[in-house]
Order: C-alpha cells, then structure tokens, then sequence
C-alpha cells in the first residue's frame, strides 16, 4: 500500500507536465459549438428611389416607386358625355326678282269729243307680275308713233301688282285718222324701269274687247 501510494503521485506528477509544443485543447463532447446568428427577415418592404442597385438577398421584397409620364396617365371617360350639337344648315336665302310681263291684247278705235280730239287709238294692255317680288307704284305709259296731241289717258297707275297676280289697262293715244300705227308700252315702278313692249301694227279686238268693270283691278295670273 505504502508503495502504491508514490506511484499515483508520480503518475499524475508526470501527467501535469507539458511536453507538447502546442497542447491540443480539450473538446468536451457534450457541448454543441456555437452557429452563426440567423438573418432577420422582416416583412417589411424596403422602398428605394431611382436609380437604385439591387442586391440579391433572397427573401427580401424591393419595390421600386414608378413615375407615369402624362401620356401613361389614363384619361377618365365619361359614359354621360353629350352627343355633338348638331350645326343647322342655312337656308339659302332666295334672290328678289323683279319682273313683269307685259301683254299687248289689242286696239280699237274711235272718236274723243270730249277731249276736242278726233280719231284716238285704244289699247288693252295686261301687266302680269312674273318675279318673286310685289310691284308697287306702277306707271304705264302708252306711245304712238303717228301720236299726236298728248291724251290724258295715255299714262295709267296702278297701286301694286301683287307676286302671281295680273292686272288690265285701257290706254289711249291721239292717232291719225284710218292710220295703221307702231305702238309702245313702258312700264316702270318703285322697283326700276320695265323694257318697253310694242307692236308694228295693233290689230283690232272687235268682241274681245275687255269688258270696263273688268279694268284696273288685280287678279290671279290666268293659266
């Protein structure tokens, strides 16, 4: 026992010395070492401005504000937008024609004692109001070529010839006697001067002459 004794003290003796350059550190096996600390992963978003570089880190969501240009913009339509007004097409206005028609129906002949003259020539003339405006004022004047003295009933005025209306005249002229005779008719009125209307020779009316009440007095154009 006593020998024992020195031997287990020179063992462990031996066993606390160091004879290695680099002493292998203990590992004890029932530690687990140490791992590397998890990266956080938030949920986040990180928002960066432009331009930006992105880094690969999976698991991280980056989102990228975006700028619309005025043509990416969308312009808001409207279900309720009025239909287009519609324009009105002017109505031509119609051209005034001033116009009349003058209508020589024929002569007879006869004698003015009234008027200290002999042989007169009368003519029924029809002016008929062929434009699209009222004549008014009318002064139609009767001339003769072989005329003589001037006959108070040569010239005859008329108040007005209304559009599609018609009216008959009696004039007279101092003529020579048993004489075949040009005559002449001008119209004029507020609205101007008429052409003339003649005739080289009147012809006689005989029966056809115009009854007087029927005289002087506007009617509707005769087809």
């Amino acid at each position: 026992m006593k020998k024992l004794i020195p031997l287990l003290v020179l063992i462990f003796f031996l066993g606390a010395c160091d004879g290695f350059d680099i002493s292998p550190q203990p590992v004890a096996t029932w530690i687990i070492p140490p791992s590397r600390t998890p990266s956080i992963v938030t949920a986040t978003p990180i928002i960066l401005t432009l331009p930006f570089t992105q880094t690969a880190n999976p698991g991280v969501t980056v989102i990228a504000p975006i700028t619309l240009t005025n043509t990416e913009i969308p312009t808001p339509t409207s279900s309720n937008t009025p239909p287009p007004t519609e324009t009105p097409t002017p109505i031509p206005t119609a051209t005034a024609i001033q116009s009349v028609a003058v209508d020589i129906l024929g002569c007879n002949t006869g004698l003015d004692i009234t008027h200290g003259m002999g042989e007169v020539t009368n003519a029924f003339v029809t002016l008929k109001n062929v434009g699209n405006v009222e004549l008014t004022s009318l002064i139609a004047t009767l001339y003769a070529l072989d005329e003589g003295r001037e006959h108070p009933d040569k010239i005859q005025e008329i108040v007005s010839i209304p559009v599609g209306y018609e009216v008959t005249l009696k004039l007279t002229v101092d003529s020579t006697y048993k004489a075949e005779s040009a005559i002449q008719v001008e119209v004029n009125s507020d609205q101007g001067l008429f052409p003339r209307e003649g005739v080289a020779s009147c012809r006689d009316l005989g029966r056809l002459t115009p009854q007087p009440d029927g005289l002087n007095t506007p009617v509707p154009l005769t087809p």
